[in-house]
């Protein structure tokens, strides 16, 4: 019986011929940790007595929820970070080059056809290259950073099947929004989710890591895109050491087999307060904004803000919105640079951040006050994330929110294109 991308990854990684619902012990190709996570890690290993890691070189620590510090505590935490990396001589520790999941896939820490674990929720992102990439705890990241292993159980596949042709101002936010809409919150527990078809196909490796990113949305364990000759480019520079591009099987079996037309697809809005409450934009055509905010591991890379600058050019937001842009990572930013972008943002009114998560953590740029409503091209919307309990925060693509924040108010892009 032939076997899926998972089954054939994490039977590689595991020495074993195993199938969906068995469970296997896999290497870990790397490791990465956050901010949020990190210092949680670090007290794990303490209160196991310590030791030295499985390899200094596989380990990732990340400052970029709360860059730079908002206070003594979250100083403290990313000095802790510091202190450990110095050591057990882990070398890749990252401070202001941006968001961990871009960093990850734009400095070369993942590769297709292995297993990557962050002590992140969308760590899933990385199955955008073909990659068995999931979030797990801190205390599990712990065991992994000093043994370089970690259990699983083998998922189920979820394969959505996407045809058709995807319409301007419609984008792979749409998408992943409108299958989460349809899935629900939890329509794919610890399955694996895979997207297929001709309009995946043409997308970028951006875009890819979009649908990749929301899998987790939908309770998954990691989203997936069999990777092709769009992964080797995008990698090459990056990753030196040989990778496979592992594919399905043609035998492969699929838990279960969902179409999605491309053709009827409009722009989705995600409703507070959750990720899953998602309707066609023309059910909240009209509210009125406070902020907008254009950027997070979902929608910060370079396309998505060369989108939004494309329609913002020569115009300014509205007078009463806030638009605030985060960059994915030094890199996006240096690229926005030099193409423009950035400038543009800025004429238009923008106030242009440094890289890093920003105002999606809640933790020190654009907090929303109570009653204010925030547009947003992150992946989470639950009550109380971006500030006040009272607030209200709606979900979109990049150019939504780029003619939403002109218009101020919630604006259906076909109509200004």
């Amino acid at each position: 019986m032939g076997r899926t991308i998972s089954e054939k990854i994490l039977s590689k990684e595991s020495s074993s011929e195993a199938y969906a619902g068995d469970f296997v012990t896999a290497r870990i190709e790397s490791a990465m940790a956050q901010d949020g996570t990190a210092p949680l890690t670090i007290k794990a290993i303490e209160e196991m007595g310590g030791g030295e890691v499985w390899d200094p070189e596989r380990i990732i620590l990340v400052m970029d929820h709360t860059v730079p510090s908002a206070s003594v505590g979250t100083s403290s935490l990313h000095k802790s970070m510091r202190e450990f990396a110095e050591e057990k001589n882990i070398e890749n520790l990252y401070y202001g080059e941006g968001i961990c999941h871009q960093i990850m896939v734009e400095k070369g820490h993942v590769k297709p056809g292995t297993v990557t674990v962050g002590a992140d929720s969308h760590t899933c992102t990385y199955g955008a290259l073909g990659a068995f990439g999931t979030g797990i705890g801190s205390t599990e990241m712990a065991g992994v950073f000093l043994s370089g292993k970690l259990w699983f159980k083998v998922p189920e596949t979820m394969k959505f099947e996407v045809t058709g042709v995807m319409s301007d101002m419609v984008m792979a936010k749409d998408l992943a929004l409108k299958i989460a809409g349809e899935i629900g919150s939890d329509g794919a527990t610890y399955k694996a989710v895979e997207y297929s078809g001709e309009p995946i196909e043409e997308m970028s490796i951006g875009e890819r890591m979009t649908l990749s990113n929301l899998a987790v949305e939908m309770g998954a364990k990691t989203g997936l895109v069999e990777p092709d000759e769009k992964v080797e480019r995008f990698l090459e520079g990056r990753v030196d050491e040989e990778f496979e591009l592992v594919k399905n099987d043609e035998d492969a079996d699929f838990e279960e087999t969902i179409e999605f037309d491309a053709d009827d697809l409009v722009p989705q809005l995600a409703f507070p307060h959750l990720t899953d409450n998602v309707k066609p934009i023309s059910a909240g055509e009209g509210i009125e904004l406070d902020q907008v905010f254009l950027g997070t591991c979902t929608n910060g890379r370079l396309s998505d803000l060369r989108a939004a600058a494309e329609i913002l050019k020569g115009k300014k937001v509205h007078p009463n919105v806030r638009v605030l842009v985060n960059p994915a990572s030094k890199e996006t930013y240096l690229n926005a640079l030099g193409e423009g972008i950035i400038e543009t943002f800025l004429e238009a009114g923008c106030v242009v951040n440094n890289p890093g998560c920003g105002p999606c953590a809640g933790s020190h740029q654009g907090i929303l006050a109570s009653e204010e409503t925030c547009l947003s091209t992150a992946n989470r919307n639950f009550k109380g994330r971006m500030g006040s309990e009272q607030s209200e925060i709606y979900l979109c693509s990049p150019v939504t929110a780029a003619v939403s924040a002109i218009e101020g108010r919630i604006t259906d892009p076909r109509e200004v294109s």
